[in-house]
């Protein structure tokens, strides 16, 4: 069975989920949004853009956020199954987990100071990254839309909140260290989110952040309709990360490129600062003119 047969017998229907527009840029409020491309990866009709005054990409028309929790509970992993050719759910996705959550652990702890007393996962799924950080007396918290996968995460001894991060309301609690962790890309509003993490960080604590770099994806894809899909509402570079940072009053205090295309970002509270807008700009010209630049390449 080819790929694409296999991704039709997952029987999801983009047509027929409730959509929404997206008129403004979640980072600069810009409106000057420029279409690239109108198909994803998987196939589905998807319109991806990009502002043309700071470089972030976006889903719109997409998904509202009743659509996509529909979509994570049933239909994101075999989905994400049939593109890759091989069975990934709750349980398969902890073996590829692992490995990343040790790598993580080894570059925190020779970044942080202290061991932190308190994590808090978002978008953590099974839990398998929060549990490197585990130790007695500190239960992480994992929050996720997946009830599957939480239930996993309980089982292993994880307190688990089901829902969205900017829907996630936990009163006066704080935390240490804060994960955000290839999952910035899947947010409804990143800016929100990261306010909200700021927010939620006790005196002294951090956060980590991850980012899969859009322009990464597009030079090892070698077209835009490669470099997205469905489940991403939000593209990043490093620039437009440093930008949302800056926004959200976070400052960088550690950094990493790992091998699959992801920027790593040990983050410290810090006064809320306006971006390199000049910088952010050139990168977007750049991006959308390398777009222009593979697609006429390709004819």
């Amino acid at each position: 069975m080819s790929r694409a047969e296999r991704i039709e017998a997952v029987g999801y229907d983009p047509a027929a989920v409730a959509l929404e527009p997206v008129e403004t840029c979640n980072l600069c409020g810009s409106r000057h949004l420029i279409e690239v491309a109108r198909r994803d990866r998987y196939g589905y009709p998807s319109a991806l853009a990009v502002c043309a005054r700071c470089g972030l990409g976006l889903l719109s028309p997409r998904p509202t956020a009743g659509a996509y929790a529909a979509f994570y509970r049933d239909v994101y992993r075999p989905l994400v199954s049939a593109y890759h050719g091989r069975h990934i759910d709750a349980d398969t996705v902890q073996e590829e987990q692992r490995g990343y959550a040790a790598q993580l652990h080894d570059f925190l702890d020779n970044v942080l100071s202290a061991e932190p007393a308190s994590v808090l996962d978002v978008g953590g799924s099974t839990g398998v990254v929060a549990a490197a950080f585990a130790r007695d007396g500190v239960r992480p918290t994992v929050l996720d839309p997946a009830p599957d996968e939480l239930a996993v995460a309980q089982a292993a001894g994880m307190e688990v909140v089901e829902g969205f991060a900017e829907d996630f309301e936990p009163g006066e609690r704080r935390w240490e260290l804060i994960l955000l962790c290839q999952t910035i890309d899947h947010l409804l509003d990143v800016n929100a989110t990261l306010h909200a993490i700021r927010g939620l960080l006790a005196p002294g604590g951090y956060a980590f952040v991850d980012v899969l770099d859009v322009s990464w994806v597009l030079a090892r894809q070698g077209a835009i309709e490669g470099a997205y899909k469905v489940d991403h509402p939000y593209y990043l570079t490093r620039t437009t990360a440093l930008g949302f940072f800056a926004r959200a009053g976070l400052e960088v205090v550690g950094e990493r490129m790992a091998d699959d295309g992801h920027w790593g970002f040990v983050l410290a509270a810090a006064q809320e600062r306006e971006p390199d807008w000049e910088a952010l700009e050139r990168g977007a010209h750049a991006f959308l003119a390398d777009v222009w630049r593979r697609r006429a390449e390709a004819r």
